[in-house]
């Protein structure tokens, strides 16, 4: 992946260019079929993608409900944050509802770069953050959507 790829996305948008070559350093492009699990809550995370093409539904499992679909991800849209905090495992699962091409970063060596650089890291950390907050927002508006479903 070259600077001017990762500046493209809308998520690293207006980030610096030097921050854009670190992370250029642990970024590779990937094609996920679809039907693949992508992330498995409660499994090790170690990457994260950046959603480029095709639709990643985001799950959770609900207990006595199974699993539920959250959120669904499109172009433009960042997949996975849980690699960033302890204990590194991740906090939803993910499924590519479609063929799905994405640009992957080893979250291993994206916090590396972060502890040395710690104005990367803050850029991130705040951008993560913001992802964050709207996927927590959507994940309570769908489980009140749930809790008000008349029982089958």
């Amino acid at each position: 992946m070259t600077v001017a790829d990762l500046g493209r996305e809308p998520f690293l948008r207006g980030m610096r260019g030097a921050d854009l070559a670190r992370l250029a350093t642990a970024a590779r492009p990937v094609e996920i079929p679809a039907g693949r699990r992508i992330l498995t809550e409660s499994a090790p995370a170690e990457n994260f993608w950046l959603v480029r093409e095709g639709t990643v539904d985001l799950d959770l499992k609900l207990p006595g409900q199974g699993t539920t679909v959250i959120d669904t991800l499109g172009p433009g849209m960042v997949l996975g944050w849980s690699w960033m905090f302890r204990p590194y495992r991740w906090r939803f699962g993910a499924v590519a509802r479609t063929r799905v091409e994405a640009v992957e970063f080893d979250g291993r060596l994206v916090r590396t770069l972060s502890a040395v650089d710690p104005s990367l890291g803050y850029e991130l950390t705040r951008r993560f953050a913001e992802v964050m907050a709207e996927r927590l927002q959507s994940a309570r508006l769908r489980m009140a959507d749930l809790s008000m479903a008349p029982a089958g």
